[in-house]
């Protein structure tokens, strides 16, 4: 994890990856409990049989919307600011979900921070995040997140 002191010092990262976060496993049932939050039970993320038998693969795949609520998850072990109070999401200006996440499969974040810009209390970071699957050559998602960030 990589550790920076301030909020000022973030400015020594811009345009440079702040690494990659630790694996989590996307399991069947992640996905159903998903799928009951959010009321979509589209038969590609919750029949497993019928997966098995029309899906490349033979596996069901995690909601594009799941991968990206995964972010925060993901990317807390990337990177930490010491002298903080708190920080929140501000939200995304660009999400694409460029490949599946097939049931078992296990995912990681990377982060790049693109802009440190202050504001009132703190600063908006703009990030580039990108959700890795093991073994595919593709990124299931990118993603230009922001966050606020407070001394």
């Amino acid at each position: 994890m990589l550790e920076i002191e301030t909020i000022g010092d973030l400015r020594d990262h811009v345009g440079k990856s702040l690494g990659a976060g630790e694996w989590v496993t996307v399991d069947q049932k992640m996905i159903d409990q998903f799928a009951e939050a959010t009321g979509d039970h589209q038969w590609i993320h919750v029949d497993v049989e019928r997966a098995k038998r029309e899906m490349p693969g033979g596996k069901t795949i995690a909601h594009g919307y799941l991968t990206l609520s995964l972010l925060p998850r993901l990317n807390q072990s990337i990177f930490r600011v010491k002298q903080r109070s708190r920080g929140v999401n501000y939200g995304s200006n660009k999400v694409r979900f460029t490949a599946p996440v097939p049931a078992g499969s296990r995912v990681r974040g990377h982060l790049t921070l693109k802009a440190v810009e202050p504001v009132e209390g703190g600063a908006r970071l703009t990030m580039e995040a990108t959700v890795e699957v093991e073994g595919s050559s593709r990124p299931a998602l990118v993603a230009e997140t922001l966050s606020l960030i407070y001394e």
